[in-house]
C-alpha cells in the first residue's frame, strides 16, 4: 500500500536564505506580449541557481580521487590495554562509531573501479578522546621510503603532460630507476592487484606505529583481514567489467549493506619490543618492508563491520578528512619518514580542498568535546567561534585546564627509562637518500616463490609484460633486468612473453 505524506511531512520548497518560491522553473523576463526579452538582476532565483551550478565542485584530490565508503562501528574483541592506553582500544565489546573511505589511487573522480591500482583505506574512529585516524592501503608494502619521491611517485603512475594519456614508459622509468619499490610491485602485478570487490580486501597500516602506555611502548604493524576472505579478479575479467560495469565496487558494497549482508574486517597486530628493533634484520621505519608473521605474529584485536549507507555522498564521503596525524592518546607515530610526510600533507590537502575548518563538517566532527580556542575564525567557521574567550595562549581571563605530559607525542604520559633510552637509537638530523641494496629484492624473491607454489608465475609475467608492452624499448631493457635480479629467470620469461605477443 503507499504512503500518502502527511501534509506537515512535505518540505515547502525555499531559496537558500529560507524564502519561499512559488515555481523554482520561473525567471523574471521584461516584455508584456507573448515575446519575453531581457533577464533581470533582481530575480534572485535564477542568480541563486546558476551562481551555486558554478561552485558544486569542490577540488578533488589529487590522489584517491575515486572511492566508495559507508559506516560502520569497530567493536575491540580482545584484551590489549597492556599495551596502550587509547580508551577505545580498551574493555572487551567496546564499540565505536567509524567512517570508512575506500580508494584507486591514480585514477580521477569517475575513472572505472575494476582496475590494476592500489587501494588507499581511510578509516575515521570516533572515540571519547578525538578521533583516530587510519590512514592504510590493501598492500602491505609501499613503492618509496623516501617522502620527497612521493609527487613523483604518483605522477608517474598518472597522465604523461604531453599526451594526457596513462604511459608505461613513465611508469616503468620511475620504478627502474626507484628499486626500492620492487616487492610493491611484485604484489601489485600479481593476482592480487586487481580486487573483485571493497568487501574482499585487506588492509595495512604499512607504517610501524607505536602503542603507548604510562610504563613505555612498543612498535606495532596494523593488518585488517576480511572475514569474506580475499578475491581478486584477472586481468581479462577486469577488461570485461570495467566496460560493462564500470562502477562495480561501489555499486557492490552498497547493495550488499542495503540487503543487510554487512561486511566485516578483523584488525590484527604484530608486536615489536624496542630493544627487537634495534637488531631487526629490515629497518622497522622502511615501508617498502613487511615484518614476516613467523617473526612477528598476527594478534587480533577488534572487530570492524559496516552496516549504513551514506545518506548522501558528498555529505558523508567527498568531504571526508582522513590523516595519520589524526591520533589518540595511546597511540604514537613512530620515527618512519614516510608517516612523518604524510602527518603533513593529508591534512594540509584537507585545508586546500574543504576550507581551514574541515574538522567541523559533520562527517569529520569528534563525538568528543572540542575546545581549540587558538585556532580561531577562517572560512565556513561552524560554531560560535568561542565567543570572547580569550585566543591567545597564557590567558588569565578564563581559566582552562591542560591534561597530558609535555614528554611525549599527541600529549601521551612519559615513556618509561628504558624508552626514552631507545628513542637515542634513531640518532641526530641528517640530510639522508636510502640507497638500493640486494636486501631490497629479498622479500620479492619470497613473493616469487609464494606465487610458484600458488600456480601463479606465469599469470604474473603476462600482466607485467601486457602493461609494460606499451613502454619504450629501452625502458622494456630497464625492467627486465629488474626483475632478473628477483630470479634470473624472471626477466627473460617477461622478455618472452614480450616477444610473443606482441
Amino acid at each position: 500500500m503507499s504512503h500518502t505524506p502527511h501534509k506537515d511531512d512535505v518540505p515547502t520548497y525555499t531559496l537558500s536564505e529560507g524564502c519561499p518560491v512559488a515555481d523554482p522553473t520561473t525567471a523574471q523576463r521584461v516584455g508584456s506580449g507573448p515575446v519575453k526579452g531581457l533577464m533581470l538582476l533582481q530575480d534572485t532565483q535564477l542568480i541563486e541557481t546558476l551562481a551555486h551550478f558554478n561552485r558544486e565542485r569542490i577540488p578533488e584530490r589529487t590522489v584517491h580521487a575515486s572511492a566508495v565508503g559507508a559506516w560502520g562501528e569497530f567493536e575491540v574483541t580482545h584484551d590489549i590495554s597492556h599495551l596502550t592506553s587509547a580508551k577505545f582500544l580498551n574493555n572487551v565489546g567496546k564499540k565505536s562509531k567509524v567512517l570508512l573511505r575506500v580508494s584507486t589511487v591514480g585514477p580521477e573522480r569517475g575513472a572505472s573501479e575494476p582496475v590494476r591500482d592500489v587501494r588507499g583505506w581511510g578509516m575515521k574512529i570516533f572515540t571519547e578522546e578525538g578521533n583516530q585516524d587510519f590512514v592504510f592501503n590493501d598492500i602491505p608494502v609501499f613503492f618509496v621510503r623516501d617522502p620527497i619521491k612521493f609527487p613523483s611517485l604518483n605522477r608517474s603512475h598518472k597522465r604523461n603532460p604531453a599526451t594526457n594519456l596513462p604511459d608505461a614508459s613513465m611508469f616503468w622509468d620511475f620504478h627502474n630507476n626507484n628499486q626500492e619499490g620492487i616487492h610493491a610491485l611484485m604484489i601489485l602485478f600479481s593476482k592480487r592487484g586487481i580486487p573483485a570487490s571493497i568487501r574482499t580486501i585487506n588492509a595495512y597500516s604499512g607504517h610501524t606505529y607505536k602503542f603507548t602506555t604510562e610504563d613505555g611502548f612498543v612498535y606495532v604493524k596494523i593488518h585488517l583481514k576480511p572475514d569474506q576472505g580475499v578475491k581478486s579478479l584477472s586481468q581479462d575479467e577486469a577488461n570485461r567489467l570495467a566496460g560493462e560495469n564500470p562502477y562495480h565496487h561501489t555499486a557492490d558494497l552498497h547493495d550488499a549493506i542495503a540487503r543487510g549482508d554487512y561486511p566485516s574486517w578483523t584488525m590484527y597486530i604484530q608486536v615489536m619490543k624496542p630493544e627487537q628493533a634495534e637488531n631487526y634484520r629490515w629497518n622497522i621505519f622502511d615501508m617498502t618492508k613487511v615484518w614476516p608473521h613467523g617473526d612477528f605474529p598476527l594478534q587480533p584485536v577488534g572487530k570492524l563491520r559496516l552496516n549504513r549507507n551514506p545518506t548522501n555522498y558528498f555529505t558523508d564521503i567527498e568531504q571526508a578528512a582522513f590523516s595519520p596525524s589524526t591520533i589518540v592518546p595511546g597511540i604514537a607515530p613512530s620515527a618512519d619518514p614516510m608517516l612523518q610526510a604524510r602527518m603533513f600533507a593529508y591534512p594540509d590537502a584537507a585545508r586546500y580542498r574543504l576550507g581551514v575548518n574541515y574538522q567541523q563538517l559533520p562527517c569529520n566532527a569528534p563525538v568528543s568535546k572540542v575546545y581549540a580556542p587558538y585556532q580561531r575564525d577562517g572560512a565556513s567557521r561552524h560554531d560560535d567561534n568561542y565567543g570572547g574567550d580569550p585566543n591567545y595562549v597564557g590567558a588569565s581571563l578564563k581559566r582552562v585546564n591542560f591534561s597530558g605530559s609535555r614528554v611525549g607525542a599527541n600529549g601521551h604520559a612519559p615513556f618509561g627509562g628504558g624508552s626514552q633510552a631507545h628513542e637515542q637509537w634513531v640518532g641526530q638530523v641528517t640530510a639522508y637518500s636510502s640507497e638500493v641494496t640486494d636486501e631490497d629484492f629479498v622479500q620479492a624473491r619470497e613473493m616469487w616463490k609464494v606465487l610458484g607454489r600458488c600456480g601463479e608465475q606465469d599469470e604474473f609475467v603476462h600482466n607485467v609484460a601486457g602493461h609494460l608492452r606499451g613502454a619504450l624499448p629501452e625502458v622494456q631493457l630497464a625492467t627486465i633486468d629488474m626483475f632478473n635480479k628477483v630470479d634470473s629467470k624472471l626477466g627473460t620469461r617477461i622478455h618472452e612473453a614480450l616477444v610473443k605477443e606482441s
